[in-house]
């Protein structure tokens, strides 16, 4: 009987990954520690890619048009970067390289929208795909693009017939093929948007299968309430819900309030709400000078800001609501701890330029000025929007929302135009250039902080799922190649606060659907990037 079994169990012939040959290949990677991305620890194996595509993960051998030897290296999937803000920079660069060293092989832009109206997206994608980009890249439309569409900067609530073409819009949007709808509500004039108009615009998005991707209408004092206003959106319009950026930034509430929004996150996925969230691995954001004023200032756009800003009398209004508050504002002053939290980094006027990396007390001190004054004649003085990094959360926060399960990491950063120059928005932040390796090298290897597999899933096949990205985030057979290759005890993420735009090391290798777009740390001008459509397109 004993003898049966065996016979039964044993099998006929090597396993599929120990076949000795089925080449020739387009490319092995040989000798690497193997992760899969679904969190399991590494394995050792080779990786074969055909046609774009893993084709064996195990034992390979036969000739292969090229071979990378990943001895002693991690091999996993390409890093997906769920909160990318390249929209804009891709038509006029694909290189998008400081994503690529980073080993960002997928980027999902959108949090502002498309960087063109309505009518022209079908043709962005196709200029994306005519000219070449090096990732991947998806993106929403914003809701206060369908809002801006009908209203224009107008603070008021739509009538039922502009609603409708509201809608209409992102309906139109999504059949070109974005990923759903986003909203900035902490930014006029989305701050305008009630969430009943939010729910009337996103169930367009709904039943074209999209998303609804959020950054929230605040973060600090009031961050429970707008989590649960985000969660309430997806629940009444049943679109899965990406909060964008988690953190709690106002010091008051560091070690509560990100935990108690985490509770109303969990309470939701309870009774069935698809909700996540992503953040990035620091404890300073980083949005225009022009975040500092209250929302109804923004009624007509920036030329009104920079009008009213310039009168005394709203001044002083103003600087009242600094301490008072004013509805539905999010104050990023008090967030920031002060002026003093604020840091000025791109003030887009060449006399200002020396203040640069001065907080605005300091700025004021030198100026003579009170620190609202400063900010805001900065503001009006700026040829474009005036930058600034604001030092809102606290290192405890941030790890402690890396550690939950349904928390994937986005930069909020776009590529530069560039090599080694700040990013798109014109932030340097280092964000741009250190996210990703600053994952592994900090929170992986020095500080314990997560495991390498957990890390590396929360960076690949998480994302990849709530993004409903087909054979992507995986090394597994017939997933498309993005894959990564990286030295975990070279790892560095070299950006900092004084010098935020410096490549890390450790990322070796980084290959694109299938096309090595990475070679020893330098990009190769390979653009195999796939534009990555959402559900809707082409649809009724």
């Amino acid at each position: 009987m004993l003898l049966v079994l065996v016979a039964v169990l044993a099998p006929p012939g090597p396993l599929p990954a120990q076949i000795a040959s089925e080449g020739p290949w387009d490319l092995i990677i040989r000798n690497g520690r193997v992760l899969d991305g679904a969190g399991n620890p590494w394995i050792a194996a080779d990786v074969a890619i055909r046609d774009g595509r893993v084709a064996r993960v195990g034992v390979v051998s036969g000739p292969a048009r090229q071979e990378i030897d990943a001895a002693g290296m991690y091999v996993s999937p390409g890093f997906i970067d769920m909160m990318d803000q390249s929209g804009s920079v891709l038509p006029r660069n694909g290189r998008a390289e400081n994503k690529l060293r980073m080993g960002v092989t997928t980027a999902i832009g959108g949090e502002g929208g498309t960087p063109v109206p309505v009518d022209s997206i079908a043709d962005y994608f196709h200029r994306l795909e005519d000219q070449g980009i090096s990732l991947n890249f998806g993106t929403y439309f914003s809701q206060t693009q369908t809002r801006r569409a009908v209203l224009g900067n107008a603070d008021r609530a739509p009538t039922s017939e502009e609603l409708e073409r509201m809608r209409a819009v992102m309906g139109q949007a999504m059949r070109q093929g974005v990923l759903g709808m986003t909203t900035a509500l902490i930014y006029p004039p989305s701050s305008f948007a009630t969430t009943d108009e939010l729910v009337a615009v996103g169930e367009v998005a709904a039943s074209f299968g999209g998303i609804y991707a959020s950054h929230i209408r605040g973060e600090g004092r009031e961050l429970v309430e707008a989590v649960e206003e985000a969660i309430e959106v997806g629940e009444r319009t049943g679109m899965p819900v990406e909060i964008f950026h988690l953190k709690a930034a106002y010091e008051p509430g560091w070690g509560t309030l990100i935990r108690e929004a985490a509770a109303r996150i969990e309470a939701a996925r309870a009774r069935g709400v698809d909700v996540a969230a992503d953040q990035y691995p620091y404890t300073a954001g980083g949005t225009g000078l022009e975040a500092t004023v209250p929302s109804w200032v923004f009624d007509g756009g920036m030329d009104s800001v920079r009008a009213r800003i310039a009168r005394p009398e709203v001044r002083e209004r103003l600087k009242e609501e600094l301490e008072t508050g004013y509805p539905g504002w999010w104050n990023i002053v008090e967030a920031s701890g002060g002026w003093d939290g604020i840091v000025l980094v791109n003030a887009r006027n060449a006399d200002n330029e020396r203040f640069e990396g001065m907080n605005l007390e300091e700025i004021a001190q030198a100026t003579g000025k009170e620190p609202a004054d400063a900010a805001w004649d900065l503001v009006g003085e700026g040829e474009g929007r005036v930058m600034a990094i604001y030092h809102m959360m606290s290192e405890e926060d941030v790890q402690w929302a890396m550690q939950q399960p349904w928390v994937s990491i986005g930069s909020d950063a776009g590529a530069a135009l560039e090599a080694g120059a700040e990013d798109v928005l014109g932030l340097p932040h280092p964000r741009s250039y250190g996210t990703f390796p600053r994952i592994l090298a900090r929170y992986v290897r020095d500080l314990g902080i997560l495991s390498l597999p957990e890390a590396v899933r929360k960076m690949t096949s998480w994302p990849a799922t709530r993004m409903r990205l087909q054979d992507r985030g995986l090394l597994r057979e017939g997933a498309w190649a993005d894959v990564v290759v990286f030295d975990l005890e070279a790892l560095e993420d070299r950006a900092t606060w004084d010098e935020p735009v410096l490549f890390p090391k450790g990322i070796e290798w980084v290959l694109v659907n299938g096309e090595v777009v990475v070679e020893g740390g330098v990009h190769t001008g390979a653009r195999p990037g796939h534009v990555l459509y959402g559900p809707g397109r082409g649809g009724r």
